[in-house]
C-alpha cells in the first residue's frame, strides 16, 4: 500500500538521509534522497512527491526557502527536520507552510509514525473533498 507513496528527503548529512530512507523504505514507502534543496526542487519539477522531508540548514537554498518554493506550486505535505529549535524557527517553518516540525536529534520511529499520521490525515481530507455530503 505504501509503495504508491513517494517521499523526497533533502538533508546535507548523508548518515541522516540514509537512516530516514532505511526506516521509511522498511515501512513500505518509496524514497528518493537529495543532498540539498536545489536538487529536490529540480526533481520535484519533474515528478511530484507525495511528501517532502526538509532539513533547514543546507547548502544552496535552505529548507525554509525550499518550503516556500514548494508552497507556490503544491500542497504536498512537508515535514521540517532540523537542529534549529528556537520558537522563532518553529514558527517560521509552520508559517511558510510546513505541516510538521521535528527537532534533531530525532527518533526514526517517531518520524515514521509522523509520516504515517500525516498521510492518514491527507488521505482523509482528499476523500472527504471528493465525496461531499449528499444533503
Amino acid at each position: 500500500m505504501n509503495k504508491e507513496k513517494l517521499i523526497y528527503i533533502a538533508d546535507d548529512e548523508t548518515n541522516i538521509r540514509v537512516a530516514i530512507k532505511t526506516f521509511l523504505e522498511s515501512s513500505g514507502y518509496t524514497v528518493r534522497d537529495f543532498e540539498n534543496g536545489d536538487l529536490l526542487l529540480e526533481a520535484f519539477s519533474e515528478e511530484e512527491a507525495d511528501m517532502v522531508i526538509l532539513d533547514v540548514m543546507m547548502p544552496g537554498r535552505n529548507g525554509f526557502v525550499v518550503c516556500k518554493e514548494l508552497r507556490k506550486k503544491s500542497s504536498v505535505p512537508i515535514i521540517m527536520l532540523t537542529a534549529r529549535d528556537s520558537d522563532l524557527d518553529y514558527a517560521t517553518g509552520l508559517d511558510l507552510g510546513s505541516d510538521d516540525y521535528l527537532i534533531k536529534p530525532f527518533s526514526p520511529m517517531a518520524l515514521t509514525l509522523r509520516v504515517k499520521a500525516l498521510f492518514r490525515r491527507v488521505d482523509f481530507e482528499r476523500q472527504n473533498i471528493s465525496e461531499p455530503d449528499a444533503q
